[in-house]
């Protein structure tokens, strides 16, 4: 996944210079704020941040529907409010 090819979404988030746990705090306060059904892409890096968001998102009702590494070493994290 490329910037050019990002999938359509209603918010964005950078998570890169957070740690575990506030990793999924910020993303569990964007998503707070979406409507179900709405996209939220979360640039995240790091093992811990890229094994966990994931699945805390997923405990959370919601659903991740993409990790893609980047060519910059970030990862990029598509998720559906459920």
């Amino acid at each position: 996944m490329t910037i050019s090819s990002l999938p359509r979404h209603h918010r964005a988030i950078d998570i890169t210079a957070e740690t575990c746990p506030m990793t999924f705090v910020r993303t569990r306060l964007a998503l707070e704020v979406m409507q179900s059904g709405e996209i939220l892409l979360v640039r995240l890096r790091g093992a811990d941040p890229v094994a966990n968001v994931p699945r805390a998102v997923a405990d959370f009702g919601h659903e991740p529907l993409d990790l893609a590494e980047q060519p910059d070493g970030t990862w990029l994290l598509v998720v559906q409010k459920g």
